[in-house]
């Protein structure tokens, strides 16, 4: 196990020392990243002492075979930890700005991240720092802390980096997380479909796929395989996954059909069409009066997979606006499912083109997990920490 620690340019650099040895004597290999403005707090030499290996510091050197290779840590490493992460470092990994080795291993990174801020309580409460706070937290790092105590400058407030036992624990967690999937495929759907009235018009849903890509890429940081089949959406692909592409229902079941045998786990959260309009050979033309549509039951994609679903953990989605959990009870057990996440879409505040999602992980043992308001890479997390238990038993 290899994980990364970056060391920010604040007095809660000395904790680093300790945050080495716990991982060392935990069994697992430290590589340092210091920042310049690091060194002024602790040395090189000491944290090459405890890590037995060469600590990497920027600006870049030319001649270093590492700062020319952090392409290649990122490769070897199974998780990075920055503590302590300055305000200075949160903006930075917020925004992709990849000004040295620490803030390019961020941005090149595909495991999991963990971030122990440490600052003054000012710079902790500026909006500034909430704002990049929640951005990273949306994408599925992990924040530990600050906590409140004694800071240097002779205050008493937020600010102090969370204890070093604690940013250990966190890290061995996120070093095991990037594992636990290694050797699964992971199948995806994300975003709604479109069908056509005519050539010219189609009927849709009001899915962002915002929830779906946060799965894929959690998926992705946990080491598995990951297809993403995904509906007509304005989102950049999860970075690892494979794509496919479509715009229909029946484009959507092909799709997940022609992967569904190799499938470990198949997580339905796109909102797929449950009726489908009769397309007009020409362009619907205006006419003053009522139109009639008449639409057909489209493909139950979900319900094809509970009857056939073999070996594979079948994870179904029931987006609802009144009675959500006997819905997606209902739903659960009509459609064999393994477990169905039920959330609450009346509210503009989460759900459908929301970035935040408040969801019930229900499984067919009856048990429930609560998963409070959060940002969705926040809730694709806590969803996956429950299913991936349920795959790697």
């Amino acid at each position: 196990m290899l994980i990364a620690l970056g060391i920010g340019g604040g007095i809660a650099a000395y904790k680093a020392c300790e945050v080495v040895r716990g991982l060392d004597r935990a069994g697992a290999e430290v590589q340092v990243v210091l920042t310049r403005n690091a060194t002024q707090f602790v040395t090189p030499l000491t944290l090459q002492t405890l890590s037995r290996r060469r600590v990497l510091i920027d600006p870049f050197e030319l001649s270093s075979v590492e700062t020319i290779q952090h392409i290649d840590l990122t490769r070897r490493i199974d998780a990075l930890v920055v503590a302590p992460a300055t305000a200075n470092l949160l903006a930075k990994f917020a925004r992709g700005i990849a000004d040295d080795l620490l803030s390019t291993l961020y941005v090149a990174v595909t495991r999991p991240v963990v971030v122990a801020p440490a600052m003054n309580t000012r710079m902790w409460l500026h909006p500034a720092t909430q704002d990049n706070l929640a951005v990273l937290r949306s994408r599925g790092v992990v924040t530990l802390g600050p906590e409140q105590g004694w800071l240097a400058e002779g205050e008493d407030g937020w600010g102090r980096m969370a204890e070093p036992d604690g940013i250990v624990a966190a890290a061995l967690g996120a070093a095991r997380r990037s594992r636990e999937l290694q050797g699964k495929v992971v199948v995806v759907t994300a975003g709604p479909t479109r069908e056509a009235l005519d050539p010219v018009r189609y009927l849709g849903n009001r899915s962002s796929g915002k929830m779906g890509y946060a799965l894929a890429a959690a998926a992705c940081r946990r080491g598995a395989r990951v297809v993403l089949v995904s509906g007509p959406v304005s989102l950049a692909p999860p970075f690892g996954a494979e794509v496919v592409r479509v715009e229909t229902a029946a484009q959507m079941r092909d799709a997940v059909w022609a992967v569904r045998r190799e499938a470990d786990v198949i997580l339905m959260a796109a909102a797929v069409a449950d009726y489908v309009p009769v397309k007009a050979p020409a362009k619907i033309r205006k006419t003053g009066g009522p139109l009639t549509l008449t639409l057909e039951p489209g493909d139950d994609i979900l319900l094809e997979l509970g009857r056939d679903k073999g070996r594979t953990l079948l994870v179904g989605f029931a987006a609802e606006t009144e009675d959500v959990i006997a819905r997606a009870r209902e739903k659960l057990d009509r459609k064999n499912l393994d477990f169905i996440v039920a959330n609450d879409v009346s509210g503009a505040d989460r759900g459908m083109e929301s970035d935040h999602n408040e969801v019930t992980v229900i499984g067919r043992d009856g048990g429930q997990l609560e998963i409070p308001l959060a940002r969705k890479g926040e809730v694709a997390e806590r969803i996956l920490d429950h299913v991936a238990a349920a795959v790697t038993k």
